[in-house]
């Protein structure tokens, strides 16, 4: 049996979104705000997300462990043929509880480092990005319509490029890294939705040269892949999933066409 097809893209999509239902409800309201031992903040949103993903994937058939950024002492590894689910319930928390609307709901498969399945909801701007090996990538509006993604190819000679970047972590590096590219222009936003604009062809590149950790990149990792673009580390290699004990992403790229 293939591990992904469009009825799994279909249910983890479903489950997404009653997680994005769960965090509106908390962002329509006052809610408390805490701080996690790395000093990153915590909502009510967060955890009812989580509770509400973690408890969807249970119910599928295969078992598939899962690794959630809320829960990384709960996941004791993939399973035997190196598949597991990576979860980041509330991607863009500081973005959440500045009420900015760039935030996001990201699931993602991986089977053996690769990720082959990504759902990213956007539930504030109602938007979601949905992608899986072998069945494109597509964008779907409030409406429920669906648009294949196409990552946009590279400046001609002399143009400009669309770069997008971080609102939370610019750094000495990046501007570095931008010097050396050339002539641009900076959108900043917040969360996975940075790869996501690489997916659909509103920018050209996203270069990422600060922390990140596994669960923020994977789901819109597959968005991009499967769009024709690319998520390397510097030295040109895909960014892959292989070593879940190691939380930390390496800096990187997402490139389109």
């Amino acid at each position: 049996m293939t591990l992904v097809n469009q009825n799994l893209l279909d249910t983890v999509e479903t489950i997404a979104r009653r997680a994005g239902n769960a965090v509106m409800d908390i962002y329509a309201r006052d809610f408390s705000v805490e701080e996690k031992d790395d000093k990153s903040p915590l909502t009510d949103a967060d955890k009812a997300a989580h509770e509400i993903i973690v408890q969807g994937l249970a119910e599928l058939p295969d078992g598939i462990p899962v690794l959630s950024e809320e829960d990384v002492d709960g996941f004791a590894g993939p399973d035997a043929k190196g598949h597991y689910w990576l979860v980041d319930p509330l991607d863009g928390t500081k973005e959440f509880i500045k009420r900015n609307g760039e935030f996001t709901v990201n699931i993602a498969l991986i089977s053996q480092g690769r990720v082959v399945l990504g759902v990213v909801l956007a539930p504030a701007l109602h938007t979601a990005y949905v992608a899986a090996q072998g069945l494109g990538a597509h964008k779907v509006e409030a409406d429920g319509t669906r648009h294949r993604l196409h990552a946009a190819k590279k400046p001609e000679p002399g143009g400009r490029w669309r770069v997008v970047g971080s609102r939370s972590h610019p750094s000495p590096a990046l501007e570095a890294w931008l010097a050396r590219l050339g002539d641009h222009d900076m959108h900043a936003m917040g969360s996975s939705l940075k790869l996501c604009l690489v997916a659909e062809g509103r920018a050209d590149v996203y270069p990422r040269l600060g922390p990140t950790s596994l669960w923020d990149t994977a789901a819109a990792q597959a968005v991009v892949e499967q769009a024709g673009g690319s998520v390397a580390q510097l030295d040109g290699t895909p960014l892959n999933y292989a070593t879940p004990a190691q939380t930390l992403n390496p800096h990187f790229v997402v490139w389109g066409r």
